[in-house]
């Protein structure tokens, strides 16, 4: 039975702005076992990058700052660290792919050199110890003749190599948990995949857990266990991955899964969810769907629908969930 590793509880990450505040999350809550994967899905903007850079204090301030709420790493609450032991976290317990390698990874830099400090300063080795640890790390990410290029610079490499380094850096000091915002976005499609069946058989061998952030739902239901649905700072579904896919309770949720292309649909038009994500400083007074949801009744101009539990572990916001049970 897997054991909780990371639960997040009452999230809250304001940014502060001419003109006014940004609730980019806003009251954000999860949780994520050991060695268990947990994708948070939605649209572009809607905070899901954010409750990242969050748990792992990355948010720029100003203007971000984590205004409420915890995040507890099993019994430690990260929220109450100092930033010296802050740093004793980050890339040891918890490491992050970022979605383009090509800005994450320093130019002037060899690829080697870049894994093996972070070894170094979290484990403690040597330069030469390190510089091995770091070649092995790129032969458990499937680069060939790693020896070779340990001494590369990101430039001399692709775009899918790059983001196996991304992972190699990530995975050097065995961390509990893997932060992965949109891996395989900039990749083309056999890159891309090649991508998530490596995460999926470094998940397996090494046992961490990963948070993985995308808006695309086809990767989510290739290495997800549990599916959380964001929109507009909230999360508005969160349940197990077949339960999303085969019953899905929030109309937004029912929107995504509607507008993706699917096979063997013989060229059928693509649902459309009308409408656009409102403006995260005019936000609506009631439910922040209401303006786009075809199943929006009254009360949903008015009251923001708190969360619910509709069936075991499928958590909704929504006042209409229950017609679609």
């Amino acid at each position: 039975m897997s054991h909780q590793l990371i639960e997040v509880q009452d999230l809250r990450t304001h940014f502060h702005v001419e003109g006014g505040v940004i609730p980019a999350v806003d009251g954000v809550s999860f949780t994520i076992n050991e060695g268990e994967t947990l994708g948070i899905v939605g649209e572009s903007g809607c905070g899901k990058s954010v409750t990242a850079l969050s748990i792992l204090r990355l948010v720029p301030q100003p203007p971000g700052k984590i205004v409420e709420g915890n995040v507890f790493l099993r019994d430690i609450d990260l929220l109450t660290l100092s930033e010296s032991e802050m740093r004793k976290v980050r890339g040891n317990e918890i490491s992050m792919i970022f979605q383009e390698p090509m800005i994450s990874l320093n130019p002037v830099f060899k690829v080697g050199d870049q894994i093996s400090e972070a070894i170094r300063l979290h484990q403690g080795l040597g330069k030469s110890a390190a510089w091995q640890k770091s070649i092995d790390a790129l032969a458990s990410v499937g680069i060939p003749a790693p020896k070779d290029r340990v001494n590369d610079y990101p430039h001399q490499m692709s775009g899918g190599m790059r983001q196996r380094v991304m992972i190699a850096m990530a995975i050097s000091c065995n961390p509990s948990l893997l932060i992965a915002d949109e891996p395989s976005t900039a990749l083309d499609v056999t890159i891309q995949a090649q991508i998530l069946d490596l995460m999926v058989q470094l998940q397996n061998e090494l046992g961490m857990a990963i948070l993985l952030i995308t808006h695309d739902l086809g990767v989510i239901a290739e290495i997800a266990h549990h599916v959380a649905v964001m929109y507009a700072g909230l999360i508005v579904e969160s349940a197990e991955l077949t339960q999303i896919f085969e019953r899905p309770l929030h109309p937004y949720t029912q929107g995504l899964l509607n507008s993706t292309p699917k096979l063997g649909s013989g060229g059928e038009k693509l649902t459309v969810i009308e409408g656009v994500v409102p403006d995260p400083m005019h936000l609506p007074p009631g439910c922040r769907f209401e303006p786009r949801c075809k199943y929006a009744v009254e009360r949903c101009k008015h009251e923001i629908p708190a969360p619910e539990y509709l069936e075991q572990e499928h958590l909704v916001r929504c006042f209409e969930a229950r017609k679609f049970l």
